[in-house]
C-alpha cells in the first residue's frame, strides 16, 4: 500500500511517502523552491517523493491532508462570534482568504493533484486527519516502541493546542486535549513577538536566548498570563494576547505588565529581553514537565512520544528525560508541521486500513535521512555546469583532507547522502567546525551564517563517546536533547565572568569545546551512529583519532533567512556567497581560493532576515 502524507497552506510545507508502512520518502517544500518556511502546495516535494519510490501517481492508494479544514474554519467563525466585535478586523482580512481558498481545500488539493497527474481520481483517494492526529501519530508510530505516551504540543491546529494519551501497536488514544485559545506555542510566539523576532520562525532565537538572562519575569507570568494546574492543564488570560481578535500577538495590557512596548528587530537586544526570554522558557519548562508528570502517574507505560512545534524545545525536551518520570523519550525530528505530513500518512496506513505496525531498530525515521541524494557522477557534472573547480577524491582521502581543513579552523560545507527531514541538519547537509576554538563560535554566526552572534551551535559526537563528555548516555541522534557539558571537560571559573552580563558572557571559553559549550554550561547534543550516517560517523572517529576530541560544531547548511541547501547547485552558491572556506559534496574536495572570483555571490543581503 502507497500512501502520500501532505502538510501545506500554513507554514512549513512538506510531503511524504509511506510505502506498506515504511517511510520512504519525505521533504519540506522550501528546499526546493528557496523560499524558507514555504507554505505553498508541496507540488516539488510530492514529485521528488514519487521519483524517489519510483513510482508515478496513479500507484497511491490513499493522499492524505494533515488536519479537517472544516474543523479549521469553525474554530474562525466562533472565534469571532466569541469576540465581537473586537475580532472584526482581523476576521475582515481572513475571511476572504477562506472563502476563496480554505473553506474549499478539498477541491483546491484536487485541482493542485491534478497539476501532477490529471488522469487520477483523485477524489476517491483523498483523506483528510486530524491535525493533532497527525502529530501523535508521527510521534507514536514513527517511534521504536511498541507502546508510549504520547504528548502533543503546538499552537493550535483546528481546534486542540495540546494533547494527551497512549499509543500501543497500531492504536492510537488521545484521551485528554486542551483547546484554543489556550496554547502553549501561542504563548511562547507572544513573546517571540515582543522580544522582536518572527511568530513561527523565531520561537528557537528566544530558547537560544534564554539562557543569557534571568527568570525575574516567570512570576508575572504564572500570576497574570497562566493560570497552571498541578496536573499541567491551564488557561491563558486573554485579556492580554491580541491573537484571537487582531493582527498581533499582545496588546497593550501586555506592554504595559512588562514595561514596555514590543521589541522593534532593528533595536539592539537588551538584559530585559534576555530576562524575558528566560521567564518564558522556565514558565514552558513547568507547564510541559506538569504534563509529562500527569501521564506517568497514570502508569500505562514508561515510554513517552513528544510531537508538536513545542516539542521542538530541546532544552524542555532534556529536562522531561532528567525529571525521570519516564525511562525513554522519543521525539519526532520534524516535529513541527512539516512533520504532519509523515504523521498523516501514517495514521492513514495503520488507523484507517487497520494496517499492523511493527516497530524497527532505532526509529522509522532513519536517522531523518529522507531527502533527494545525487550520485558521484551526478554532482560531478553539476558542479561543471556550475563553473566550479574541485578535486575528486577517494573515500579515506576524502575524510583526511576535511580532518585537515577542521583541524586547521575552517568553516567545512559538509554535503552528503540524503538531505535531512526536518528543521535540523544532522550531517547530511552540514556546516562544520572545530569546536575546541574559542572563535568558531561568534566566527560561523557573523561571517559564515551572517546571523546573531549569541546563537549556539550544537556539538555533534559520536554515540559511543557521548557520556565521556555530556551529562547524557541516551542516544540524541536529532538534536532534540540538551545536556550539560560535563564538569570533568570544563575550564576553571574565570572571574571575569563574574563582572559580564548578558550578552558580553559569550566571549568566556567555558570548556575544552568552547564552540559548542552555551554560557550555561548546555549543549543541544546530536549522536552520530555508523548505522544511519557511516560517512559522518567516519568523519568524527577520524577527528577524533587526530586530535583526541570526538566531537565537531554541526549547524545547517545555509544562511540566515535561507532554507537549508538540497542540490550540489544550492550548496556552491552557499559556498561562494559566505565565508565558508572549504567544501565537500560527496567524493569532489573545493577550496575557496580555487575559485573563479567572478563567481563570488553576495548571500549576506540576498534572503529576507528570519
Amino acid at each position: 500500500m502507497r500512501i502520500l502524507g501532505i502538510s501545506a497552506f500554513y507554514h512549513d510545507s512538506a510531503a511524504a511517502l509511506v510505502v506498506d508502512g515504511k517511510i520512504v520518502a519525505a521533504a519540506q517544500e522550501e528546499r526546493f523552491t528557496r523560499r524558507k518556511h514555504d507554505p505553498g502546495f508541496p507540488a516539488s516535494a510530492i514529485r521528488y517523493c514519487l521519483a524517489e519510490a519510483g513510482i508515478g501517481a496513479s500507484a497511491l492508494d490513499h493522499v492524505v491532508f494533515y488536519e479537517k479544514p472544516f474543523l479549521k474554519f469553525e474554530r474562525l467563525l466562533e472565534t469571532y462570534l466569541a469576540f465581537a466585535p473586537r475580532g472584526f478586523r482581523s476576521f475582515r482580512t481572513a475571511i476572504p482568504i477562506w472563502l476563496k481558498e480554505k473553506l474549499f481545500q478539498k477541491s483546491v488539493l484536487r485541482n493542485h493533484l491534478r497539476a501532477i497527474d490529471d488522469a487520477v481520481d483523485w477524489e476517491a483517494r483523498l483523506l483528510f486527519a486530524d491535525h493533532h492526529q497527525s502529530h501523535a501519530a508521527s510521534a507514536f508510530f514513527a517511534s521504536p516502541f511498541t507502546e508510549s505516551a504520547i504528548l502533543t504540543l503546538d499552537g493550535v491546529g483546528e481546534w486542540t493546542t495540546t494533547s494527551a494519551g497512549f499509543g500501543r501497536d497500531n492504536a492510537l488514544d488521545l484521551r485528554r486535549e486542551i483547546n484554543f485559545p489556550h496554547s502553549i506555542g501561542l504563548l511562547y510566539s507572544a513573546f517571540t513577538y515582543y522580544t522582536g523576532f518572527k511568530v513561527n520562525s523565531g520561537e528557537y532565537k528566544v530558547m537560544g536566548l534564554a539562557p543569557y538572562g534571568e527568570p525575574k519575569y516567570a512570576k508575572l507570568i504564572l500570576e497574570h498570563l497562566v493560570d497552571l494546574k498541578d496536573d499541567g492543564s491551564f488557561r491563558l488570560d486573554l485579556g492580554y494576547f491580541d491573537y484571537c481578535t487582531g493582527l498581533t500577538m499582545t496588546n497593550s495590557r501586555f506592554d504595559d505588565l512588562f514595561g514596555g512596548k514590543p521589541r522593534d528587530p532593528s533595536e539592539l537586544l537588551e538584559q530585559r529581553h534576555m530576562d524575558l526570554a528566560a521567564s518564558v522558557q522556565h514558565v514552558t519548562e513547568e507547564i510541559v514537565l506538569r504534563l509529562t508528570r500527569s501521564l506517568a502517574r497514570e502508569g500505562l507505560s514508561k515510554n513517552l512520544c513528544l510531537a508538536g512545534g513545542v516539542a521542538l524545545n530541546c532544552v524542555a525536551n532534556g529536562k522531561i528525560l532528567r525529571d525521570g518520570q519516564f525511562e525513554k523519550i522519543w521525539v519526532q525530528p520534524a516535529a513541527g508541521d512539516a512533520g504532519g505530513a509523515v504523521g498523516a500518512a501514517l495514521a492513514a496506513y495503520h488507523q484507517f486500513a487497520g494496517k499492523p505496525r511493527t516497530p524497527t531498530a532505532g526509529d522509522a525515521m532513519a536517522g531523518s535521512y529522507l531527502g533527494p541524494a545525487f550520485a558521484p557522477s551526478e554532482i560531478e557534472s553539476r558542479l561543471r555546469a556550475a563553473g566550479a573547480v574541485f578535486t575528486a577524491l577517494d573515500d579515506d582521502a576524502i575524510i583526511s583532507h576535511t580532518v585537515e581543513a577542521l583541524i586547521a579552523e575552517k568553516a567545512v560545507g559538509w554535503f552528503q547522502g540524503r538531505m535531512e527531514f526536518g528543521p535540523r541538519a544532522l550531517g547530511g547537509r552540514s556546516i562544520l567546525g572545530d569546536p575546541r576554538s574559542p572563535t568558531m563560535q561568534s566566527s560561523l554566526n557573523l561571517r559564515v551564517k551572517f546571523r546573531e552572534s549569541f546563537r549556539p551551535f550544537a556539538p555533534a559526537v559520536l554515540r559511543e563517546d557521548v557520556a565521556d563528555w555530556f551529562a547524557l548516555d541516551e542516544d540524541s541522534p536529532y538534536m532534540l536533547l540538551v545536556a550539560d557539558v560535563l564538569g570533568k571537560r570544563r575550564l576553571p571559573a574565570d572571574p571575569r565572568k563574574e563582572m559580564l552580563f548578558g550578552i558580553e558572557r559569550l566571549n568566556i571559553a567555558r570548556s575544552e569545546i568552547p564552540a559548542v559549550t552555551h554560557v550555561d554550561y548546555s549543549a543541544r547534543v546530536q549522536t552520530v551512529h555508523a548505522d544511519t550516517n557511516k560517512r559522518f560517523h567516519d568523519l568524527l572517529t577520524a577527528f577524533k583519532a587526530a586530535t583526541g576530541c570526538p566531537v565537531l560544531v554541526n549547524t545547517s547548511f545555509n544562511v540566515r533567512g535561507e532554507p537549508i541547501v538540497c542540490t550540489p547547485e544550492d550548496a556552491f552558491r552557499c559556498f561562494m556567497g559566505s565565508d565558508i572556506e572549504v567544501l565537500v559534496i560527496g567524493n569532489c574536495f573545493l577550496r575557496k581560493e580555487d575559485q573563479s572570483p567572478a563567481l563570488k555571490l553576495d548571500y549576506k543581503n540576498r534572503f529576507e532576515l528570519d
